[in-house]
């Protein structure tokens, strides 16, 4: 029986900027000896692939594209090669894939298939915001997106900030960009001032903000978020 292919886990940069500054040299030996990609857009994939190998022939590379808008029973056709002895990667538009991204559901599928799963070493920006904010790193959460109704907002807040002082656990969340002004407004006015917030923006790019004040303090603080990728964490103690 011919042995299976394996999965890659292809982290990409987070922004515009070297790859070399923030990937390891495995990233593009990695990409050089695959063919087989599961990816989010197939054109800026294409374009990721020639910046960290720009000798690979595109000619080459097979790309199935998966995304919100995939259709769950076309994921086990995505890994094929892999049942056909081939190495198949995924990688998302930027960050880790699996990790707040669609790829989680082709990993699933791949362990229940007996397909390894290699992850690489790459940048992860809840993690690193994480890392740098000063909280609890030894138990946090990640919540994803809030909600837009401004009352279901404001109970969902209300209850990660209970939850953060109950269990000394860090909330983490995210917002799409073109509404991170928005929801810094909502954050001062529905938080209690001892409340303390991270806000990490553009991580690893030349424009990187990372600052952690209370929101008594963040009501005197001026700082344009828009379509800039954030990530929040509050605590309070």
């Amino acid at each position: 029986m011919k042995p299976l292919g394996k999965l890659y886990l292809i982290p990409v940069t987070l922004g515009d900027n070297d790859p070399t500054e923030v990937l390891p040299a495995t990233i593009k030996r990695t990409i050089a000896f695959i063919d087989d990609y599961i990816v989010e857009n197939e054109k800026t994939a294409r374009k990721y692939i020639k910046s960290i190998c720009p000798e690979k022939v595109q000619a080459t590379l097979r790309l199935s594209t998966l995304n919100k808008h995939t259709d769950s029973r076309e994921h086990i056709a995505m890994l094929q090669p892999c049942l056909e002895g081939k190495n198949v990667g995924v990688m998302s538009e930027s960050g880790c894939p699996g990790v707040a991204d669609p790829g989680a559901a082709i990993v699933k599928i791949a362990h229940a298939k007996g397909i390894q799963v290699v992850p690489l070493v790459g940048p992860s920006s809840i993690l690193l915001a994480l890392m740098s904010s000063g909280m609890n790193g030894q138990s946090f959460a990640f919540n994803g997106y809030l909600p837009i109704d401004k009352s279901e907002k404001k109970s969902a807040l209300k209850y990660f900030e209970k939850l953060s002082t109950d269990k000394n656990q860090s909330q983490i969340f995210i917002e799409t960009p073109y509404r991170n002004n928005k929801l810094l407004e909502d954050l001062v006015q529905m938080l209690q001032p001892q409340t303390l917030l991270c806000i990490a923006t553009d991580i690893t790019l030349p424009s990187e903000y990372i600052k952690t004040l209370s929101i008594q303090q963040w009501k005197k603080t001026s700082v344009d978020l828009h379509n800039r990728p954030t990530i929040f964490i509050l605590h309070k103690f």
